[in-house]
């Protein structure tokens, strides 16, 4: 089959005749695939350039550096004597040191010379100068003389006469443009500034061929399998360099991968770990028996509960975005938790990380009021190249770096400025992230979970602001109004119905603690409470019947804060007096206490305490 030719190596080959300095940017430190006498391979740039000018009569390439100095490519004899006597080199095991004023002399030798066709590439570029805006008088005079050069070299014909008279190049190999002096380019009309980007499709394609050999397997598959494989390589490595793909074949020959293992191969590479939480055989018995362990933490939400572990299962059996033609990197799960405060959202995201991850405290939690203003975006993908701080990253993709596995949950996502939202495009559908470094942070492993109070409050037609639905409301009714209101939040006053479509169906819908819940949720925080004074002081508590439906209903008498307005009330009512009481109970020896009345007093609540 034909391979595909970089584009900035068939521009070069365009501007030869008439370009005499290349200014080439970008991804330069890439692999690309070249025609070689075995067949084509990937080779790094100065290979690449080398067999495309060796195939216009050009005898050498000087290659220099500001670490090593001056070296000849290719390193074989004929080439390095040839180079020797016609610029008078002074090789030491290969290398020649030079300043900036010798180095002038080369180029200006480089662009005359007529016995030979030969090239000047200048690699490292972009460390030749400090400040290629604040130039010290060594580097302008370099500069200058360079852009001199550009303006008066003349193209060499062929030694045999034949083809088109072409130049002998300076090629300069930069980071990026801005690395050298703005004037060098702009000024000369002879210096071209060529781009490398990262490879297309069909050139990611035929590397995942060059490289398909090399795993495991690849001998004894069949041609099907061969296809697929190829495939899955090309599709997963969306956004990366050939070096990537190249790395993913020597990471899967060391872990012994095979073509079907190419996935666990590209996932490896991406997030930097060898363990799969998401593949172990315990993990599928763990969430097909979760039902009774979440809703033993999370009461009350039975309908949230069941959507959510089906979501899960979906996600641990890889089936997350199956009905597309390709599901690329996409997050393993997404899901966006919704309804009132205090009815157990947060409370299910750590109880899915304990699931999963063995460990409620690896999930990943961002607060979305802390990113109400449009340039707080730098604190969670990091500041803009070029600003304070950039190369500190991102809160977010740093965080995801260093726990690929995680559940990433963002609170109350409505908070966030719009501008923010929109990097959640990129992450729920590419899975992948960029921050200001230019480091690539991949969500492909993570479960993200938002969090939202969206429909529970309206406004009326005042203005007011009005509660939509109330404690009682049929479970029907709360997750029709809340699924309409962040619909009409999403299309109408973001004008972002994109982002809607992205999270899709995966909105769960939590109902009102109702009275039978708040009265399970008050008993487990009292035997919280009771558990506390155990491990602290040794102490058994009991109170009557009576003490404990006086506190229930204290604590429950208002139930639109959800679990968490139980804890508060139980807080001041009771955990506040029982402090008041210890100090001044002597609890030397005393083995089991108990309360015995609980009254009220100007708004004080003040309880009594007998030992038992």
């Amino acid at each position: 089959m034909t391979h595909p030719v970089a584009r900035w190596l068939l521009d070069l080959e365009r501007l030869l005749p008439i370009r005499s300095q290349f200014v080439i940017s970008g991804s330069i430190r890439d692999r690309f695939i070249t025609p070689l006498a075995g067949g084509p391979a990937l080779v790094p740039l100065v290979r690449a350039l080398w067999e495309t000018l060796k195939a216009s009569d050009y005898r050498f390439l000087l290659v220099v550096d500001p670490a090593d100095g001056l070296r000849v490519y290719p390193d074989e004899p004929v080439p390095r004597e040839l180079a020797t006597r016609l610029f008078d080199l002074k090789l030491s095991n290969g290398y020649q040191v030079m300043s900036l004023e010798s180095l002038t002399g080369v180029m200006k030798k480089v662009t005359a010379e007529r016995e030979a066709r030969c090239a000047l590439v200048l690699d490292f570029a972009s460390r030749m100068t400090r400040q290629a805006e604040h130039l010290s008088e060594a580097e302008h005079r370099f500069f200058v003389a360079a852009e001199k050069m550009s303006l008066q070299a003349a193209p060499v014909v062929p030694r045999e006469g034949g083809g088109a008279p072409q130049f002998n190049p300076v090629v300069w190999l930069a980071n990026r443009p801005q690395d050298l002096p703005s004037w060098f380019t702009l000024d000369s009309e002879r210096v071209a500034s060529l781009t490398i980007g990262k490879p297309d499709f069909e050139t990611r394609q035929a590397a995942a061929q060059q490289l398909a050999p090399l795993f495991v397997g690849y001998a004894e598959a069949s041609a099907v399998a061969r296809e697929q494989f190829v495939k899955n390589f090309t599709e997963g490595t969306e956004g990366m360099p050939l070096t990537a793909l190249s790395d993913i074949t020597e990471l899967a020959d060391r872990q012994h991968l095979g073509l079907p293992d190419i996935d666990d191969a590209m996932r490896c590479y991406k997030v930097g770990a060898l363990d799969n939480p998401w593949r172990k055989d315990y993990l599928r018995e763990k969430i097909r028996d979760a039902q009774a362990f979440i809703e033993d933490r999370v009461k009350g939400q039975h309908p949230a509960v069941v959507k959510t572990l089906d979501i899960l299962k979906r996600s641990v059996m890889g089936l997350t975005g199956a009905q597309a033609r390709s599901g690329g990197s996409r997050p393993r799960g997404v899901l966006f938790f919704a309804g009132p405060t205090g009815v157990g959202k947060t409370e299910l995201a750590k109880t899915l990380t304990q699931l999963v991850f063995g460990d409620e405290r690896a999930y990943l939690r961002f607060d979305m009021s802390e990113f109400a203003e449009e340039h707080s975006s730098a604190r969670l993908l990091g500041a803009p190249p070029g600003y304070i701080g950039f190369d500190a990253g991102g809160e977010l993709t740093n965080a995801v770096r260093e726990k690929p596995f995680s559940v990433v949950l963002f609170d109350e996502i409505e908070k966030a400025h719009p501008r923010i939202l929109d990097k959640f495009l990129q992450i729920l559908e590419d899975g992948r992230l960029t921050d200001g470094r230019g480091d690539t942070a991949y969500f492909s492993e993570t479960i993200l979970v938002f969090t939202s109070n969206l429909g529970i409050f309206g406004e009326d037609a005042q203005g007011q602001r009005v509660q939509s639905v109330q404690p009682g409301d049929p479970y029907e009714k709360v997750e029709s109004t809340v699924r309409e209101s962040i619909a009409n939040y999403f299309k109408f006053k973001l004008s972002r119905p994109e982002l809607l479509n992205r999270i899709g169906d995966n909105i769960v819908v939590f109902n009102f603690i109702s009275t039978e819940v708040a009265e399970r949720i008050f008993d487990g925080m009292l035997r919280n409470i009771a558990r506390r004074l155990k491990e602290e002081f040794k102490v058994q508590l009991s109170m009557p019947v009576a003490v404990r439906s006086a506190l229930l209903e204290r604590c429950t008498r208002d139930l639109s804060h959800g679990g968490r307005g139980i804890g508060n009330q139980l807080e001041s009512a009771f955990i506040n007096p029982l402090s008041r009481a210890l100090f001044a109970h002597d609890l030397e020896g005393k083995q089991r206490l108990a309360i015995t009345g609980l009254t009220e007093v100007d708004r004080v609540v003040t309880l009594t305490l007998q030992s038992a």
